[in-house]
């Protein structure tokens, strides 16, 4: 960053850390203890869909990492897109299987960054339950953080004071997002609704 820069208060944009994701079973445990949420098995990685051979090439080639797991458990890897266009990539593991759902989005990431398509990742996301609300911890790409997610029952409702106390109980685990306007309703994001 350049003296220009810094007069004209442009900062330098965050360097995506994929490895953050590494930290989701150590909040786990944290999350369960404080608020009684667990993992549903359910994660996903959302991102912009791109046109072109090497796109699709890049999306085949991540869908099969995952496919080939021989130790997976429940359905294949679920390719979808959402009513705004974006396209997620779900994997579903068994609830207590945290470690091995991480290393899939991990896996997904590295794989279509590894293409060239790191432009087109959005967030990840892993959902949560207690007794009758969901919670997604949301990876956002192109910060390197995370924000807690909680919708209620009905359309379009989230419950801001139990997403603020979440994020207060994981900040030792997790890189929380700071800036609260980057904490965007990904309505339907699956792990949330399953």
């Amino acid at each position: 960053m350049g003296f220009l820069d810094i007069l004209l208060g442009r900062s330098k944009p965050a360097v995506p850390d994929l490895d953050q994701l590494f930290g989701l079973p150590s909040a786990a445990v944290t999350l369960q203890a404080a608020a009684g949420f667990t993992p549903t098995g359910t994660g996903a990685v959302c991102f912009a869909s791109a046109e072109g051979a090497a796109f699709a090439e890049a999306h085949r080639e991540a869908q099969a990492l995952l496919d080939a797991d021989t130790g997976r458990t429940g359905p294949p890897v679920e390719v979808g897109r959402d009513e705004y266009g974006y396209s997620w990539l779900v994997s579903r593991r068994t609830p207590d299987d945290l470690p091995a759902l991480v290393s899939d989005l991990h896996a997904v990431n590295t794989a279509l960054e590894g293409s060239g398509f790191g432009p087109q990742l959005l967030c990840s996301v892993v959902g949560f339950r207690d007794s009758g609300r969901r919670l997604g911890l949301v990876y956002l790409y192109k910060r390197g953080t995370f924000y807690p997610l909680c919708t209620l029952p009905g359309r379009h409702k989230r419950d801001n004071a139990l997403e603020f106390q979440v994020a207060a109980q994981l900040e030792n685990d997790l890189r929380i997002e700071k800036d609260k306007t980057r904490w965007f309703p990904i309505w339907d994001a699956p792990g949330l609704i399953d």
